[in-house]
């Protein structure tokens, strides 16, 4: 008699909670390489007239009769649960997730159980519907398989955090999947490597149209490489700085009616950190790595032509002599680069020494004035200001001064 107890918060291996009987007659509750590891969840008792009384564990570990009994537990309760699901699926859904733990654990550390189990382990999305894994690659595959034949499994960790991003996957009428479980960053793993051609990837993690890129052509951004140039140093002085976090000011060309910034984490870094978090074997390395973020900026949103607007009139004329000045010396760099491409520095004469001394420094003195002014025009614009921390608020990244001094710009700006 076994049964599944409830697992609220950590993974407790229930070390003396399963009892082995022979005929009736108490043999062990040290059950540990009797019972499989993914079993050892399970609580309640074993009574078989084939377990030898008053013999050591190790003995029993190793015994014949014992090995076949732990097979053959393994064999019943995966038959057990094949049994309700195919009865009574509303109910084995309404405790899946309370099994969810039992099952992913046996799927991940017993392939034998993976096997029995893949088709009834289930998948719940986002509206709480569940599929087992056949039925949700019908569902997508038609809808989320992407130009190299790829389906992508759409997921989040947390409903309400990232929202956003599930609202606008939905949106383009993609299914997104609620992995919150303690196991499901390595039962993720497990799946990419057991399904063909499928991987899984968190919906904050980038772009949607990137994410399931459906063909390799890309829109142009209405910034040149000269504004986009600008508008990052304006956008950076004002990401607020957080502990152990990196952000990168891009440019993409989203479309004129999507946020004018997204913010995304990629999936591989973060998946790491998630695996180190949770003590993963030599993962502790990307533990220490701070938590990388990508502020995507949509050149092609209205609001960004507009703050464009604002930078170039705030900074007036000498924007453009500045301007002129730079691209003047960036080309005197790329002549003289282009000039001794075919030696190696240390080849390089007093004189080139000098000169390439003196066009990069003019660059990175040139670069570094703009720079300055930019971050200034920046930091005093509240339009900057509240576009980043609209962006930061979707992602549930602003919090205390920060949220405080947000609500009360809103209010201003709302007055205006």
């Amino acid at each position: 008699i076994l049964y599944f107890p409830k697992i609220k918060n950590n993974i407790d291996i229930n070390r003396y909670k399963i009892q082995l009987y022979c005929n009736q007659v108490f043999v062990t509750d040290s059950v540990e390489g009797i019972v499989p590891d993914f079993l050892m969840l399970l609580q309640g008792v074993i009574d078989s007239p084939d377990i030898p009384l008053n013999v050591s564990r190790s003995y029993l570990q190793s015994d014949s009769n014992v090995k076949k009994i732990s097979g053959y537990i393994t064999k019943k309760v995966s038959e057990r649960l094949q049994e309700i699901f195919n009865s009574d699926r509303k109910q084995f859904e309404e405790k899946w997730d309370d099994l969810k733990i039992f099952i992913e654990y046996g799927m991940l550390s017993d392939e034998k159980f993976y096997e029995r189990a893949q088709k009834f382990v289930l998948l719940k999305d986002t509206e709480d519907k569940y599929y087992t894994l056949d039925e949700y690659k019908k569902l997508i595959e038609g809808n989320q398989t992407d130009k190299d034949g790829q389906l992508v499994y759409l997921y989040a960790t947390d409903k309400e955090a990232q929202y956003s991003y599930i609202d606008t996957a939905v949106s383009r009428g993609y299914d997104v999947l609620l992995m919150n479980g303690q196991l499901d960053p390595h039962f993720i793993g497990m799946l990419e490597q057991k399904l063909e051609k499928s991987r899984f990837v968190r919906v904050d993690s980038d772009l949607i149209d990137k994410l399931i890129k459906k063909s390799d052509t890309t829109s142009n951004t209405a910034l040149d490489e000269q504004q986009r140039d600008m508008m990052t140093s304006v956008f950076k002085s004002q990401i607020p700085a957080m502990e152990k976090s990196d952000f990168l000011v891009m440019f993409e060309p989203v479309g004129a009616t999507a946020q004018p910034i997204v913010i995304t984490q990629n999936e591989f870094m973060r998946r790491m950190k998630d695996m180190a978090a949770m003590g993963g074997s030599g993962m502790q390395f990307y533990g220490q790595l701070p938590d990388n973020f990508n502020v995507v900026i949509n050149g092609n949103h209205p609001l960004v032509a507009e703050i464009l607007g604002e930078v170039e009139a705030s900074y007036g004329d000498k924007l453009k002599t500045t301007n002129k000045k730079l691209d003047a010396a960036i080309a005197e760099q790329r002549s003289f680069e282009e000039l001794v491409k075919d030696k190696k520095a240390e080849d390089f004469s007093q004189e080139e020494k000098d000169k390439q001394q003196e066009v990069d420094k003019k660059v990175e003195d040139l670069r570094r004035q703009r720079t300055e002014r930019l971050t200034e025009i920046g930091r005093e614009n509240k339009l900057v200001k509240q576009v980043v921390d609209l962006a930061l608020l979707s992602n549930s990244m602003l919090k205390g001064e920060n949220l405080t001094n947000f609500i009360r710009r809103s209010v201003e700006l709302i007055g205006k």
